[in-house]
């Protein structure tokens, strides 16, 4: 045999699927179908933002449980006539009639409660609207069919969905609306069972016939679309409702909802330019791990050594510490976003870590402005959870590029089975309050008009003003820790993108969950059970609480990416087996 052919036969080995790799075009999202869609759209002249919308549509259909229409849709665009990143500020924010102490009096007095009262705007089709108005090339029509088509005539449940919804049936049974859907028949479906929704076929289907009944350009007709959701029938279904039932939302907040465009926030990193969307969302908490250990050499520690879990982990837990004390809507909270970002920044956190022994618990959070310490401070006390850490309730992820240089990267999510839906319209409107904070003085604390601390974080990567990466995960908490990983496995240790994604993970849990209840795990770290020999035994000498995860585990996340390759200019792709993952390209 050749060397040749051996060499291939080592790298096939590598993955238990391949690395796609096109010529023009990839594709890498949470589910196979919503893949196919975004490569029709490709293979038929769209760009990567109407690729991209598209398939963020349809992943709203096929993964409906943690996946709301009506959710939250932080995105990223890469524009190459322009050569810069902008984002999406996908995410909704309190109604007006917010009431804090109502919200306090129905919940446990530091969580958001269940139920009407956690809703906030729902952004997501505002922000694909704007998005196809401003940088794509399709109508909404052309974007929308795939999803509304996977409604109205339904699709297989696969198994990630049926384990899903069978978990939370118990939730969905709480409204007669929600449990009509999510329970037909008045059980959860069954794997390879075929799921229908058609009242939100019958909503996407009125959207699409209110772009085709307005009239004037391209720009007027999408805008008929926002205005039939935020001002039409839809908004005054959700206002009716809410006010018969105590909600907080009104036609007025609905009517006045906008998605704004806006910088990036980014960092580099050993020559490459990493990108997040800005500080509403948890995406800083990856940028400030880079630079903590951008001055430590990672080659030399080894991938998957003790050494290397445990230095990245506590870089982690740093950037978690800092997130807790001063990341927020930056409208309302003022971030010191450029100095948690900043060379001497990083320097003084990573001299904070201790290669012999963990943390044990959430760091003290830092001194970025290395401000006096003010007399009478101390820090936030925080009550430990028992027990399982758990896996976060949310999210997708879509990543696109195309043939002319553009790139979509967004991250989808909210939960439809702890608010009910708005009937008729198939409809649950974004949950996202459930990651505000109900705590005096806490930077994520509920108020009027405030957008929630946001989990869902897409990331988007260039290399010499180039496109390199687009990447993202689900996961809450564990994204920005599992899309480190990979980053670090492409760019550090030269792993093809599929085993990159495959490659063994960890993840912390030592900080306060972004997630209602906000459980916080004092020196958890979650290690996937196949990592190399003496790793967790070791990781445990050293003081973390280990809690041990089954190989491949959907708590580890879902990662997609999408790499270009600056030698070939060729699109190479991989998704996460972990779930229902797909990567296409051609």
């Amino acid at each position: 045999m050749s060397q040749q052919r051996t060499m291939s036969l080592a790298v096939s080995a590598a993955s238990m699927r391949p690395t796609v790799i096109g010529r023009q075009q990839a594709v890498a999202c949470g589910h196979y179908l919503a893949a196919l869609a975004a490569m029709r759209v490709l293979d038929a002249g769209g760009n990567a933002v109407d690729a991209g919308v598209t398939a963020a549509m349809a992943l709203a259909v096929l993964q409906p449980d943690i996946v709301s229409f009506a959710g939250v849709a932080p995105t990223l665009i890469y524009l190459e006539k322009e050569h810069r990143v902008l984002s999406l500020a996908g995410l909704g924010y309190w109604p007006a009639a917010t009431d804090l102490n109502r919200l306090i009096a129905q919940g446990d007095g530091t969580s958001v409660p269940e139920g009407l009262l956690r809703t906030v705007m729902p952004a997501a089709p505002a922000t694909h609207l704007e998005a196809l108005r401003r940088y794509g090339t399709i109508s909404f029509e052309q974007a929308a069919t795939s999803a509304m088509e996977l409604a109205r005539d339904g699709f297989a449940v696969y198994p990630f969905l049926a384990n899903n919804l069978d978990g939370a049936q118990d939730q969905y049974r709480r409204w007669p609306e929600s449990a009509r859907i999510f329970l037909p028949g008045g059980r959860p479906p069954r794997y390879g069972e075929l799921f229908r929704q058609e009242d939100l076929g019958r909503t996407i289907a009125g959207m699409i016939e209110a772009e085709r009944g307005a009239r004037g350009d391209r720009d007027q007709k999408l805008r008929a679309v926002h205005d039939f959701f935020y001002r039409g029938p839809l908004a005054k279904a959700v206002a009716r409702y809410h006010g018969k039932n105590g909600g907080f939302v009104t036609a007025a907040d609905l009517a006045g909802f906008e998605v704004p465009v806006e910088s990036s926030i980014s960092v580099s990193y050993r020559g490459y330019e990493v990108h997040a969307c800005d500080v509403w969302c948890q995406g800083i908490t990856l940028l400030e791990t880079l630079k903590i250990l951008e001055g430590c050499n990672l080659g030399k520690l080894g991938h998957n050594t003790p050494d290397y879990v445990h230095t990245v982990a506590e870089a982690l837990n740093l950037s978690f510490g800092d997130r807790e004390a001063y990341v927020g809507d930056p409208k309302f909270v003022r971030v010191p976003t450029a100095a948690l970002l900043s060379d001497a920044y990083a320097a003084r956190q990573r001299a904070r870590i201790d290669l012999e022994r963990a943390f044990g618990k959430m760091p003290a959070p830092g001194n970025p402005e290395n401000k006096p310490a003010t007399a009478g401070s101390s820090e936030r006390v925080y009550a430990a959870a028992r027990g399982k850490t758990g896996m976060a309730p949310d999210t997708i992820y879509a990543g696109v590029m195309d043939r002319h240089g553009n790139v979509y990267s967004a991250t989808l999510s909210d939960t439809t089975y702890d608010a009910p839906v708005i009937p008729g319209t198939g409809l649950v409107m974004s949950t996202r309050g459930q990651q505000s904070r109900l705590t005096p003085g806490h930077p994520a604390q509920v108020a009027p008009g405030k957008r929630p601390r946001l989990t869902p974080s897409p990331a988007l990567a260039l290399r010499d003003g180039k496109p390199f990466m687009c990447f993202g995960t689900p996961g809450g908490d564990v994204q920005s820790q599992s899309m480190l990983q990979v980053f670090l496995n492409v760019t550090q240790f030269g792993m093809q993108v599929q085993q990159a994604i495959e490659a063994q993970r960890f993840a912390s849990a030592s900080f306060p969950n972004s997630f209602a209840p906000h459980g916080y795990f004092p020196g958890r770290l979650c290690i996937e059970e196949d990592m190399p020999n003496g790793v967790i035994e070791e990781m445990r000498k050293r003081g973390h609480d280990v809690e041990v995860l089954p190989h491949l585990p959907a708590q580890s996340g879902a990662v997609c990416a999408v790499m270009r390759d600056a030698d070939t200019g060729l699109k190479h792709a991989g998704a996460d087996p972990r779930r229902e993952a797909y990567a296409l390209a051609w």
